[in-house]
């Protein structure tokens, strides 16, 4: 199934990654059978009214039950999926709906690469004890976490695909990102805003452990200090 997830979506890792799977698919379903109803409309119209030796053409001004019909469909739709999204949009962006996070991380966002700060020792962020690692985003599995996103110096994009998370990264702007891997694994961590001539390098890994493993991994990194970046 691989080379179905090229032309699709990957393979989702987040609790809230099924709502937005079936916004993604609803979309494409939707104007897909608006597309091609209107193609056979248009079939049937190229011969139906062809051209015929001894038919005179009729010129038609409008027809406003049509120009009714074409106008009140899609706004319904646009309408409802609006109020579709709204709870899902909600969850995951509107801080006010964030689950309690069981994990604390600061991602600071340059050109070209992600710099993750973790808690140390005492499992608090922006204490003395805090540890830094380059592209590598550790994280536990089932365990809600908040990200707070900056960025040093031009426009950024936070790009988990697999978690279903983009959240730009704005210089000047702290904004909080939350997630919860459902999944243990390797991920990638990427940038989704052209951010200058290396921005093709600017990639991390993403790795979900298990509680147990998390604990162990944080344990060592922060007794190793900030040495090793």
């Amino acid at each position: 199934m691989e080379w179905l997830w090229r032309w699709t979506l990957p393979p989702s890792a987040s609790t809230y990654a099924g709502d937005i799977d079936w916004l993604y698919y609803v979309i494409p379903g939707i104007t897909g059978v608006i597309f091609f109803a209107v193609e056979i409309a248009l079939v049937y119209f190229l011969i139906r009214y062809r051209h015929r030796e001894g038919r005179k053409a009729e010129y038609v001004h409008g027809n406003m039950t049509a120009e009714v019909v074409w106008t009140i469909v899609p706004f319904l739709i646009v309408l409802w999926l609006g109020f579709a999204s709204r709870n899902v949009w909600r969850q995951i962006k509107d801080p006010n709906e964030f689950p309690t996070p069981g994990l604390e991380l600061r991602v600071t966002a340059s050109q070209f690469e992600w710099n993750v700060t973790y808690p140390g020792a005492d499992g608090l962020l922006g204490t003395s004890d805090d540890f830094e690692r380059r592209n590598q985003l550790h994280i536990p599995v089932g365990t809600p976490v908040l990200v707070h996103l900056n960025a040093e110096d031009v426009l950024h994009s936070f790009f988990i695909p697999s978690f279903r998370i983009k959240q730009d990264a704005v210089p000047g702007m702290e904004i909080m990102v939350w997630f919860e891997a459902t999944q243990t694994g390797e991920y990638t961590l990427a940038c989704a805003e052209l951010c200058g001539l290396g921005h093709y390098r600017m990639r991390g890994s993403v790795t979900v452990h298990t509680a147990e493993e998390f604990t162990q991994w944080q344990q060592t990194e922060a007794a190793a200090g900030a040495g090793a970046l």
